[in-house]
């Protein structure tokens, strides 16, 4: 008589395999609370600061380099300027977890690894020889960057992923300041 294939698992090969399963998840360490799972998330969320902080070097670059272009602009600059470089200051993954004394943010200091969506399209060009125009350029850099942290909210971890909207809705506040005519009602 020829040998056939149970239609069903046997109760014996069910343990068996459960057995190993278990066995195998103890021996590679594998859990969601323990030193493994946490090590994966840190190196991600200290990568996706780094190229926030980045980011926000080149935004700071970009608003220097308008109010130098447009001396009469700087006043109106300054508050929007003052609010990235705290955004830059608040996403330093030295600011994470530890209260690490905070340093000031220069495009020379950022550090270096990761990729910024937003870095070129912030710092790209030199700044129009209009004020109207530069308000623009700035307003499409900052845009850019808030469009850019609204997409890595998907892959951000929890704390980073909320400071990420909120930076990113400064952002777009941000966009709506520059793009308004202030002086227009005087």
């Amino acid at each position: 008589m020829p040998w056939t294939l149970p239609s069903r698992p046997s109760r014996r090969s069910l343990l068996a395999g459960a057995a190993g399963a278990a066995g195998a998840a103890l021996l590679t360490g594998c859990s969601d609370d323990g030193p493994n799972g946490a090590d994966a998330a840190i190196p991600l969320e200290r990568r996706m600061r780094e190229a926030a902080v980045r980011d926000s070097a080149r935004l700071l670059e970009r608003y220097d380099a308008t109010a130098a272009a447009h001396p009469a602009l700087a006043a109106r600059l300054a508050p929007l300027r003052a609010a990235v470089a705290a955004h830059a200051a608040a996403l330093s993954p030295d600011s994470a977890g530890s209260p690490a004394p905070s340093r000031s943010v220069s495009p020379s200091a950022s550090p270096s690894g990761g990729t910024g969506a937003a870095g070129p399209s912030a710092s790209a060009g030199p700044v129009p020889p209009k004020a109207a125009d530069a308000l623009t350029a700035l307003a499409d850099a900052e845009r850019s960057l808030s469009e850019a942290r609204t997409i890595d909210l998907a892959g951000a971890p929890g704390e980073l992923a909320r400071m990420l909207a909120s930076v990113a809705a400064c952002g777009a506040v941000h966009v709506h300041l520059l793009t308004s005519n202030p002086g227009a009602a005087s």
